[in-house]
Order: structure tokens, then C-alpha cells, then sequence
């Protein structure tokens, strides 16, 4: 007698792996179309930010070239700034999200369903960069005029300087000299002291 374990159910002759096969290549097929409606949402969406956004990308000057203003394409296309910013569409779609990335990691600048919102945040992004950009270079000039006044002193005052030391120096030498020579003449009186004292008597 055959447990109950044992009985293996046969399967149902109908049962094909083509037709499974078939199944799940239907399965993947509504998933993939899901994705590229998600896509190709997500990319017009951002395509009418960008047509907004285009009078502030016209007129950043022509001599900066850190944008980007550029929609990206792949699974999650992007609205890029710059380098390290950028908009995204949230998971429902609707949610337009303008993020940084930093060295503490990725933050968010602005967040709203408001199209015009997150275009203001941009174009407010774009002018502080563009001031930014002009500070520093106003900055650098200024702190240039200085630095080059002090170099021009500094290569006119050298040859002073030099000549009063060597002077100073060319005296030293000769004090030394003549120090040297009264020390030597002390010690060879001393030396032939008697010997001088000899001759005399002599003489």
C-alpha cells in the first residue's frame, strides 16, 4: 500500500513549456511597456521644464561653459544644470525634484508638482552661479594689482640692501685682519721677549 506521500499528481497533458515560455515573456513585455510609458512620461515632462527654462539658459553668458542643459535619456532620464545638479521626476510621475550632489551626499533643493516652482529654484541656481562666477574673477583682479605693486618692490629694494651689506661686511674683514695681527705681534713679543732683550744688551 502507497502512502499518501507518494502519490505523485500527474500533469495535465494540456500543460506545455512553450506555453509557460509564452506566458512570461507576455509578463515581462506589460512590464517593459509600464517602464517606457514611466520613461517616456518622465521625459516629456521634463522636456516642457526645459522649453520653460529656456529664455535663463539663453541668456547665461557664452564664456561659461560649467551647464549642461541637457535631458538625459535611460531608465530615469534627468533635466542636468551642471555637473552636480539636476531634475528628476518623482515616483508618482508628477513630482519634479531639483537636487545637488555634495561631498555630505545628495540634497534637495526644491520639490513640487508646480512646474513654475521648481523653475524658479533653477533660474534662482543659475544666477548664483553666474554671481558667483563674477565675484571671483572681479576678486582676482583686485587681489592681483597688490600682489604685483609688492613684487616690483620688493625687486627694487634688493640691490640696496645688498650693497650696504657688503660694505658692512668688507669692514668686518678688515677688523678682523687687524685684530689678527695685534694678537700675532702680542704673542711673538712675548715669545722672543728674551731674545729681543739679548740683542739690545749686545748692541
Amino acid at each position: 500500500m502507497k502512502d499518501a506521500g507518494d502519490i505523485i499528481t500527474p500533469i495535465e497533458p494540456s500543460r506545455k513549456l512553450s506555453d509557460a515560455i509564452r506566458d512570461v515573456k507576455n509578463a515581462f513585455a506589460d512590464r517593459d511597456d509600464v517602464v517606457v510609458d514611466m520613461r517616456e512620461a518622465h521625459r516629456m515632462r521634463l522636456d516642457l521644464l526645459a522649453a520653460e527654462l529656456a529664455p535663463v539658459f539663453a541668456d547665461v553668458p557664452a564664456d561659461m561653459d560649467s551647464f549642461d542643459f541637457a535631458v538625459s535619456s535611460g531608465l530615469q532620464p534627468r533635466l542636468w544644470i551642471d555637473a552636480v545638479s539636476h531634475v528628476a521626476m518623482g515616483r508618482d510621475r508628477r513630482t519634479y525634484r531639483f537636487l545637488k550632489d555634495t561631498r555630505v551626499g545628495r540634497v534637495v533643493l526644491a520639490e513640487s508638482t508646480e512646474m513654475k516652482a521648481v523653475a524658479d529654484a533653477v533660474t534662482r541656481y543659475v544666477a548664483e552661479r553666474v554671481v558667483e562666477r563674477q565675484r571671483m574673477m572681479e576678486g582676482g583682479m583686485e587681489s592681483a594689482a597688490p600682489g604685483l605693486h609688492r613684487h616690483v618692490v620688493q625687486e627694487a629694494e634688493p640691490p640696496i640692501r645688498s650693497g650696504r651689506n657688503g660694505w658692512t661686511t668688507f669692514f668686518a674683514g678688515l677688523g678682523l685682519i687687524a685684530a689678527g695681527a695685534l694678537v700675532g705681534l702680542a704673542v711673538s713679543l712675548a715669545l722672543f721677549w728674551d731674545r729681543i732683550m739679548q740683542m739690545k744688551i749686545s748692541f
